[in-house]
């Protein structure tokens, strides 16, 4: 896939950070205002975190599905509507915060409500909502949603546990074992069906909206799928694990700069030589999936797909680790001649080979540049940036711009490195600290890059508390939220000011 050739811009914010009156950002009114504002501001393209269900720790990285929906992101207004809920019902997810997200208390309450839609959905549904219904299942049932079902079902019945700590006949699936519980369980199992079509319901008319007002929805793809998962435990020949659920090696990155024991993910790696076989098969279905849902994906980790870092199970570090090579071109020829033009955009950062540039470059994908890491490099426009690639100032694991300038929490440079890097990037922009979110997406839109995304904090000029991630750590990451009350018109038309300056109006 290659970018638009006029240059655009875009803002990354996910959709749990959207305003809204229920403890998460929902696919509801909110984020269809959300791309009125955008419009508005000049700006083309939305940037958001992986959509599936999210397991311990709640990451959009570590998912349950890599085809599901996450139930939380669906909205609580169109099911009030639908006749599903009543307002008296969900008046308790009103008092949760509008500021952050408290998934401790969000979500056991907004599941008993889905549980009770999908209770009223045989009901309520008229028949050309039950005939999307059956729609939906003809396409997903036998591809995943059967399994996914199921596997979310018994998760709740073992106390959520991982699906390797469950009774041995559902740990090693049983055939007969899984045909009682099927039987056993009709309505829990009705209930993830319905939830799963809500889900994509909504999303599908978002993504419409979205098209209708020249949007385009920038998805994620994470290389690595969760050892708890229903794809491990349903298809459990994609990843090296045993008859016991465990991985010979997992994933993660070796020792660098920000990390001297490297970054231990803990994510079972792919039988490669499986997937070749059957002509990545798993991949498209993915893939195709993913793209129901945006016009364009990101994949995480892209340098894993030409060689990726083994760590043997049971390290304490990523440091005993090794090169393994990655299935290369296999993939992507697989992938191109399944699904026609490859629209992804390649994750490339950190220690990138040439072999990993020229097999991104081989398929026309995009990479990546973030300004924090490079703007301070000598060469920097020279170097690192060109029309084929993404340009930003931050991310969802950085800091926010005005955090980062600061040196905030999670920093991994000296007092005197981040002294020395606010003195090179003042010159180089000759802007002020108080300013330094605008002086860097400035530099990000007057860039060569054909797509320059800016995180919401940043056009905001937020500090280290409205970061959404640390890597590394466990607690209180994913829960930013914008208010309604910033996404007023004077920012948009200061950013809309800003695009059309740099020539990236759409």
């Amino acid at each position: 896939m290659t970018l638009p050739e006029k240059p655009h811009a875009g803002v990354y914010l996910h959709l749990t950070s959207l305003p809204g009156n229920y403890g998460i950002g929902e696919m509801g009114r909110a984020a269809f205002d959300f791309i009125d504002w955008m419009k508005s501001a000049g700006l083309k393209v939305w940037q958001f975190l992986p959509l599936g269900p999210t397991g311990y720790g709640d990451s959009p990285y570590q998912s349950l599905s890599s085809f599901a929906g996450n139930e939380l992101l669906i909205d609580i207004d169109e099911l009030v509507r639908m006749g599903l809920l009543r307002d008296i019902e969900v008046r308790p997810l009103q008092n949760l915060s509008r500021d952050s997200t408290d998934y401790g208390r969000l979500i056991p309450a907004k599941r008993a409500l889905l549980t009770l839609a999908a209770q009223r959905f045989d009901r309520v549904a008229d028949s050309t909502l039950s005939m999307l219904f059956d729609e939906f299942l003809h396409r997903h049932f036998d591809v995943w949603l059967k399994d996914y079902s199921l596997f979310r079902v018994l998760k709740s019945r073992h106390g959520e546990k991982a699906w390797h700590e469950w009774d041995t006949q559902f740990a090693h699936r049983d055939s007969d074992a899984l045909e009682q519980a099927t039987n056993q369980f009709g309505f829990p199992l009705y209930s993830v069906a319905v939830t799963q079509f809500l889900f994509d319901r909504q999303c599908r008319a978002l993504k419409r909206y979205a098209a209708e007002n020249g949007i385009e929805m920038f998805g994620d793809v994470p290389i690595y799928i969760a050892l708890d998962s229903a794809d491990a435990w349903s298809r459990s020949e994609i990843v090296r694990i045993d008859e016991n659920a465990k991985p010979d090696y997992v994933a993660g990155v070796p020792p660098d700069y920000y990390s001297e024991d490297g970054q231990l993910w803990g994510n079972p790696l792919y039988d490669w030589q499986y997937h070749d076989r059957t002509g990545y098969a798993w991949w498209i279905d993915r893939f195709r999936h993913a793209m129901a849902y945006a016009d364009l994906v990101r994949i995480d980790h892209f340098r894993g797909f030409e060689a990726y870092w083994a760590i043997p199970y049971g390290s304490e570090t990523a440091r005993t680790g090794a090169w393994q090579p990655g299935p290369g071109k296999a993939i992507f020829r697989a992938l191109r001649d399944g699904l026609g033009e490859l629209p992804i955009v390649a994750e490339n950062l950190g220690v990138i080979t040439p072999a990993v540039e020229e097999l991104r470059q081989e398929y026309g994908m995009p990479g990546m540049v973030i300004l924090q890491f490079d703007a301070s490099k000598p060469g920097f426009e020279r170097d690192h940036v060109d029309g084929n690639c993404v340009v930003y100032t931050g991310c969802h694991d950085t800091d926010t711009t005005q955090g980062w300038f600061n040196g905030g929490p999670g920093d991994v440079r000296s007092p005197e490195e981040v002294r020395q890097e606010q003195r090179v990037i003042l010159e180089k922009t000759g802007g002020s600290p108080a300013t330094i979110h605008w002086d860097l997406v400035r530099l990000a839109f007057d860039s060569p890059a054909r797509l320059a995304i800016i995180p919401m904090q940043d056009f905001l000029g937020l500090g280290s508390e409205a970061r959404f991630n640390i890597p590394g750590t466990q607690a209180n990451n994913w829960r930013w939220r914008v208010r309604e009350q910033q996404l007023t018109r004077e920012l948009s038309a200061e950013i809309g000011g800003t695009v059309a300056g740099a020539g990236r109006a759409p």
